[in-house]
């Protein structure tokens, strides 16, 4: 039944009466479910680089993005930092002034014409805009609070409607755009950028957006930096995924945008999309990584593709203990052993909110170069694992990747790109 709908869509009836209903008295709705939704564009900002080029170029070369972590806390972790100053916003957006959305703002200027050709072609209602973010402008609520500690005062300029919230950036980016269509932002912790793709095609299967710029944007913040360390699972040095010695995870920020239309000529296709809740823990995941394995499961049933499909997984792979054990459980039972697993967090850190997004830049940056990146400090690799880890770079041919976001909750998302098939 899931074939049929998706090769012949879904058929609404609206209003009462049956098929013999008049004219004007039964409304018919077809929403094409197998659509071409290319990815046209995209851009990155993270602690690889200020430019989409800078962290590509870190990912080829095998480069670590951390480096020390710039907030007063009272231990030492390397974090994944956007180097450089951030300008701030233009005027119209000043009461909207957070780091998070410097970033986004950097991140966005490099996707900017894209965005605006598309407006162009179809008009500035039928773009779209869906984004992600786990922290949000928690940064500035921080700053506020501290604030009013030491001086029973609220912070000069504080905003907390435009500021704080996470829907304050992507009304800010919506109107420094110029995009009119629907504009929200979904929090879902770690899996939230990723978790943006599904709203989009829903939007563009349903003929409601022409054209729909994803992303996720988060930056550092204490309540993060702090929060993994107490839960005993930030890394003092680079974080090592599914390595025998990984001991812990790097807090990273950065932003990523990625534009999607429904464009058949487009090099690189989303594919499917698999959806799971497995609500185990709230922040630890399913030891035998239930809820994961059935992400996956979803995303290739969704692209109608079997496992051997699948040229390499790019893994959540935050480097924690628990994480890593029971993510490799997940693949081993989707994907088995042979298939290669990546985990690029060891690169930029992990980003939060801004890291499916990320990540899911990074899979479709090796299927137009062809290359499978190198897992970064896995040696010595974790034998329990039983997973195909690349120690280097291997320049191979990659036609289907697929990216995996687990986040705190259980609320898991497995996405599969694809290159397009010449006619």
């Amino acid at each position: 039944m899931h074939e049929q709908l998706a090769a012949v869509g879904v058929l609404f009836a609206i209003g009462p009466g049956d098929s013999t209903a008049g004219p004007g008295f039964r409304f018919l709705l077809s929403v094409p479910l197998h659509v071409h939704i290319g990815v046209t564009a995209y851009a990155a900002c993270n602690g690889l680089g200020r430019t989409t080029r800078e962290v590509i170029d870190g990912l080829v070369s095998g480069r670590r993005g951390l480096t020390a972590c710039p907030l007063e806390v009272p231990f030492a972790v390397p974090c994944g930092v956007v180097p450089g100053d951030l300008p701030p916003p233009p005027a119209e957006l000043a009461a909207h002034d957070t780091r998070q959305l410097r970033i986004g703002l950097l991140g966005f200027a490099e996707i900017a014409t894209a965005v605006e050709q598309a407006i162009h072609r179809y008009g500035a209602h039928r773009v779209g805009l869906v984004l992600g973010t786990s922290t949000g402008g928690l940064a500035e609520g921080e700053a506020a609070y501290f604030h009013w500690l030491s001086h029973a005062s609220a912070a000069p300029g504080y905003d907390f409607e435009r500021q704080h919230v996470f829907g304050a950036f992507t009304e800010a980016l919506a109107r420094a755009a110029g995009i009119t269509g629907p504009a929200y932002t979904i929090s879902t912790a770690c899996s939230s950028s990723a978790k943006v793709f599904s709203s989009a095609r829903r939007l563009l299967r349903s003929r409601r957006c022409d054209a729909v710029v994803v992303g996720g944007v988060d930056s550092l913040c204490l309540t993060t930096v702090r929060g993994f360390h107490s839960l005993g699972v930030a890394a003092p040095q680079g974080s090592r995924p599914f390595s025998l010695e990984r001991d812990g995870m790097n807090v990273g920020e950065g932003a990523a945008f990625l534009l999607l239309e429904r464009d058949p000529t487009a090099r690189v296709h989303l594919a499917g999309i698999g959806e799971s809740s497995d609500a185990f823990h709230m922040s630890a995941p399913h030891p035998e990584g239930i809820g994961a394995a059935q992400a996956m499961r979803n995303a290739l049933a969704d692209a109608g593709l079997k496992p051997s499909d699948i040229d390499y997984v790019n893994a959540h792979g935050t480097g924690t203990l628990r994480n890593d054990s029971a993510e490799s459980l997940a693949i081993l039972a989707v994907f088995g052993a042979q298939t290669p697993v990546v985990s690029t967090k060891s690169y930029t850190g992990h980003m939060l909110g801004a890291s499916g997004a990320t990540e899911a830049l990074l899979c479709i940056v090796t299927i137009e170069r062809q290359f499978i990146p190198a897992n970064l400090g896995v040696a010595p690799r974790d034998p329990e694992l039983g997973l195909h880890l690349p120690e280097q770079r291997m320049d191979t041919r990659v036609r289907r990747v697929l990216s995996s976001s687990f986040a705190f909750g259980g609320s898991n998302i497995a996405l599969v790109f694809e290159e397009a098939v010449s006619p």
